[in-house]
């Protein structure tokens, strides 16, 4: 079997368990060292243990690959500093960073808690830009003193919950729409170095989804397994993805596609009378296409 990314050095946020788990051990199986991140906290961000990252390292190291645990706190921004700085001391340099940890509290609007939504945003959107930062800079620095593309990519995570909406969801939402929108604008600054970014909305059962949906089958968990997202980031990860970047790939056993972003639609000329303005906006509206639901399809 061919190995995409043989000598590459990776990093993986929230590996200990589900689809950051399976980020890392393909990416080992594909030759790649791996900084296995995760903070071992619960669904709810609460707590830290070592072991589930330590684990993954374990069976990396098993099957023949080369792996570190990390537990850094990836909304801390000296920590997620140390990370970046620990792949290239440990491994000499680093080539992918994969955004993945997160965590989930769940409420509708009405009933949310301001904690509640800082934990998510600053979980997911914070935990995003903050080791994303600090690897460009690293990248950056490569690019200045070599004078040559140095081929880094980072691959974020998104959610169909946030580019298409879920109820009861508008901070996680939030978050994951708000790293839609960093990833396109990361891959227009970081174009100039060499980076990639690219995002994936995954679609897996995993302990922070498993009770959120329909009862779960045996051909549900097939279908719905974290197993199914890894290839489309770890062909992210290699350098046959140079072309590709500003992308919101969904993912799961069902589907791999290209979710493509907002376009401007029925367009009019500016009106400065808002009482001439009913008509007219229902007329643009019947016009428009439909926002998608969560399976990607115009809502009916």
């Amino acid at each position: 079997m061919a190995r995409l990314c043989e000598g590459r050095v990776a990093i993986v946020t929230g590996a200990g368990r589900g689809i950051g788990r399976e980020y890392a051990l393909m990416l080992a199986e594909h030759g790649a060292k791996v900084v296995v991140n995760d903070l071992g906290g619960a669904r709810d961000g609460n707590g830290a243990d070592i072991g589930p990252a330590a684990e993954v390292v374990a069976e990396i190291k098993a099957m023949g690959g080369e792996a570190v645990a990390n537990g850094a706190d990836v909304s801390d921004w000296e920590a997620s500093k140390a990370m970046i700085d620990q792949a290239v001391s440990t491994f000499g340099k680093l080539d992918v960073l994969i955004n993945n940890a997160g965590i989930l509290r769940d409420r509708m609007l009405v009933n949310m808690t301001e904690a509640e939504w800082d934990a998510v945003i600053k979980v997911h959107l914070k935990g995003a830009f903050a080791p994303a930062h600090h690897a460009a800079a690293y990248w950056r620095d490569l690019n200045k003193a070599t004078g040559e593309s140095v081929n880094g990519r980072i691959i974020n995570t998104s959610s169909v919950s946030g580019i298409y909406g879920n109820i009861g969801q508008t901070n996680y939402g939030a978050a994951k729409m708000g790293i839609a929108g960093f990833s396109i604008i990361a891959s227009r600054e970081l174009r100039r170095y060499g980076v990639t970014v690219n995002c994936i909305a995954p679609g897996a059962l995993t302990r922070l989804t498993e009770d959120l949906g329909p009862p779960v089958t045996d051909e549900r968990r097939e279908a719905m397994s974290p197993r199914w997202i890894a290839p489309i980031a770890v062909w992210l990860a290699s350098e046959e993805s140079a072309e590709v970047s500003g992308r919101m790939f969904e993912a799961s056993g069902q589907t791999l596609a290209i979710a493509e972003g907002w376009h401007r639609g029925p367009t009019v000329k500016p009106v400065s009378d808002p009482t001439v303005l009913g008509p007219i906006v229902k007329d643009m509206v019947a016009r428009a296409r439909k926002n998608a639901g969560m399976d990607g399809q115009d809502l009916d």
